[in-house]
């Protein structure tokens, strides 16, 4: 073991002494400004407490501890100013310097002790010298509770200390972070994230790029997002700042951050009202490579709410959306076009907008340009969304879209198909597209994602199905499906709750004249469930369930 340092012995003696003398000599001996001196001996006080605190701490620890040396340090020289000070306010006659010069000096001492007290109390509250007397006095800690250790101590100094000392506490934090997703989670555990947010306000330019890319980090681990959310607009301003005036490189990090956070309707009310999106778009417009894509996910946020969407108008932001959609990253092409997506969803002059700026041939580009997987996603949720508005509808269908849709419906991507089936159904408005798509192999597409096992997949091919099939030929290879009919007429069971049976049923309703047709949803069982569908005044049940029991009895002996 190491021997006790006889600096930390000397500096806490130098300053019990020097209290002790103070409280008990030079201040009741105070002629000037009487007051002042009252307020700062109840902070002398205070300090006697700490120091006491101190002196019941294990001798080794507060010798082995950097941050207890430097209190130390700072406390006796405070001290020896107070001693110094205080007897220059005892001599009755007159101040040797001067009246306002003393009044000066005894208010840079009182905030001065202030933070002393301060930094005592946070080093004395977070256990690090007791910690650093366990370990001393046992094996080095192992495993998560060295790990545990070492936050407490860099949190500790990141705290009290020399701007230094601070800056070399959080390279080590963020060396810590970026270590290990679990190591997030147990700072995160530890309070890192109000320690960071305060220090935002107080520290240099480059400590503050340090601090938001620790931030950022947080961010990226989803369990530990809500923490950061509980810090309300206080992080929210601070980010907002950074993303307006910092480096390329701060900027990037801020947007990390406010992406988790813009997912709340409040907080993207309070980043569209305090200037963000301008500033997002910026960024997007001129910003760095990889920040270009952090911020244009960060709108994509965002334009989900509908409050928001003005803001979006007001600072002209569908040509810098669609610039990036055709000459960013692939992720910053992948954000945008889903910002784009999010900002038409129900809004037809948004869409004509969109369009009129080259929207379609940009989106044209990226699907053509992208490999089938979930970067399509937002390609083709924009494709629905443009399509519902007829139109355009029409011109996405003179661009080939349709055609486009069949890869999808067969991809190994749930949300993707999903997604695909949504704009088959929206493009179905004409019957020219609804004959191509069915000829080219998307009905029977349909009909296998109807034995997905997600409810929302089969919803969807349900829904596209419902559109397609008004068309002729499409029935026709439809009927030659053999899973069609059965799989449509399992969706209609009651107990499948979170589907909408109008989408089953109007599937099935197109092949009612069909007298095969209706042998097979008899024998599949659709007139049991219709009959509880009637019962819970399901749209058009009745009138189906009419036409399969007309003139016949198979609904009396219809399979349940």
């Amino acid at each position: 073991m190491k021997e006790a340092s006889p600096e930390s012995d000397d500096l806490l003696l130098l300053s019990t002494h020097l209290l002790t003398s103070l409280l008990s000599t030079h201040l009741p001996l105070i002629h000037h400004f009487k007051p002042k001196w009252s307020l700062i001996k109840s902070k002398l006080l205070s300090l006697q407490s700490h120091l006491a605190d101190f002196s019941d701490s294990h001798s080794h620890s507060l010798s082995s501890n950097s941050l207890s040396l430097s209190v130390l340090s700072s406390l006796s020289s405070a001290l020896n100013d107070a001693v110094s000070l205080a007897g220059k306010c005892s001599d009755p006659s007159s101040l040797p310097a001067g009246k306002l010069r003393t009044q000066s000096d005894i208010d840079s001492l009182s905030s001065t002790l202030d933070g002393i007290n301060k930094d005592c109390e946070i080093l004395l509250r977070s256990g690090v010298l007791t910690q650093d007397a366990v370990v001393s006095s046992s094996q080095q800690l192992q495993g998560r509770e060295a790990v545990r250790a070492e936050v407490r101590n860099l949190l500790t100094r990141l705290q009290i200390g020399s701007s230094v000392s601070k800056n070399s506490a959080m390279d080590s934090l963020l060396a810590l972070l970026n270590e290990d997703d679990k190591n997030v989670l147990i700072g995160v555990a530890q309070g890192i994230v109000p320690v960071l947010v305060r220090s935002l306000d107080t520290t240099s330019f480059e400590m503050r790029e340090k601090i938001v890319a620790a931030i950022a980090r947080v961010s990226t681990i989803e369990s530990s997002k809500h923490v950061l959310i509980a810090e309300g607009l206080s992080l929210l301003n601070q980010l907002i700042r950074v993303i307006e005036s910092g480096s390329g490189f701060a900027k990037e990090k801020a947007c990390v951050a406010l992406q988790a956070l813009s997912f709340s309707k409040e907080n993207a009310r309070a980043i569209g009202s305090r200037g963000g999106i301008s500033s997002l778009l910026e960024i997007c417009h001129c910003g760095t490579p990889s920040s270009q894509a952090m911020a244009a996910g960060v709108l994509r946020n965002l334009a989900q709410f509908e409050e928001i969407k003005e803001n979006f108008v007001e600072e002209n932001s569908i040509p810098v959306l669609i610039a990036l959609s055709a000459a960013g990253t692939s992720l910053a092409r992948e954000n945008s076009i889903g910002c784009l997506s999010n900002l038409v969803c129900n809004d037809e002059t948004l869409k004509v907008l969109v369009a009129r700026e080259g929207g379609v041939e940009s989106l044209k580009n990226y699907w053509d340009s992208t490999p089938i997987g979930r970067g399509l996603e937002p390609a083709v949720e924009l494709l629905r969304n443009l399509a519902s508005y007829h139109p355009i509808g029409e011109v996405l269908i003179f661009q080939g879209f349709p055609l486009r849709l069949l890869p999808l419906l067969n991809c190994g991507v749930l949300a993707v198909r999903i997604a695909a089936a949504g704009a088959v159904f929206e493009l179905g408005f004409c019957s020219k597209a609804r004959r191509e798509m069915g000829e080219n192999g998307c009905v029977s597409a349909l009909v296998r994602m109807l034995d997905g096992k997600a409810i929302e997949e089969k919803e969807a091919a349900a829904k596209a199905l419902s559109s397609l099939l008004m068309c002729t030929v499409n029935r026709k290879i439809f009927r030659k499906e053999e899973r069609g009919i059965v799989g449509t007429v399992q969706l209609l069971d009651p107990l499948t709750k979170v589907l909408d049976k109008k989408w089953p049923i109007a599937v099935l309703t197109t092949l009612i004249h069909s007298k095969k047709c209706r042998k097979q949803m008899v024998a599949a069982g659709a007139c049991v469930y219709l009959q509880k569908l009637v019962e819970l005044e399901i749209e058009g049940a009745k009138k189906l369930l009419d036409c399969l029991g007309r003139g016949k009895l198979w609904g009396v002996f219809a399979r349940p």
